[in-house]
């Protein structure tokens, strides 16, 4: 199995706008921006989709990624306004990275159902 563009940008082989990392996740600007403020949060261990989240350790990964998050909305202003954060399982829901990761979107209204 090849690197994904993520394994790729935790290893330091391409570049990214790192913006947040820790000895278990890193988080960066995504490069198509679907609002003014979208950052990734990243696992540094290779999940590729929630469906592969396989034991309690995974889990509470999970729970920090949400942390992150929080923390990282915050950061950007976020807090008050509001965000979304979103998983994207598979190709019908959207994933394009087979590497697990938590998109957190802001600085704009968002409308429901989303497209």
């Amino acid at each position: 199995m090849s690197k994904s563009l993520f394994s790729k940008i935790i290893d330091r082989e391409i570049p990214a706008d790192i913006v947040y990392e820790d000895n278990e996740i890193i988080s960066f600007k995504d490069i198509n921006p679907a609002a003014p403020i979208h950052i990734l949060i990243v696992p540094k261990k290779v999940i590729p989709t929630l469906n592969d989240l396989d034991d309690k350790d995974d889990y509470k990964l999970i729970g920090k990624m949400f942390k992150v998050a929080q923390k990282l909305a915050k950061d950007n202003n976020l807090s008050v306004s509001g965000f979304r954060t979103v998983f994207n399982c598979n190709e019908d829901g959207g994933q394009t990275v087979y590497h697990l990761h938590l998109h957190l979107l802001g600085g704009r209204q968002f409308q429901w159902p989303p497209g």
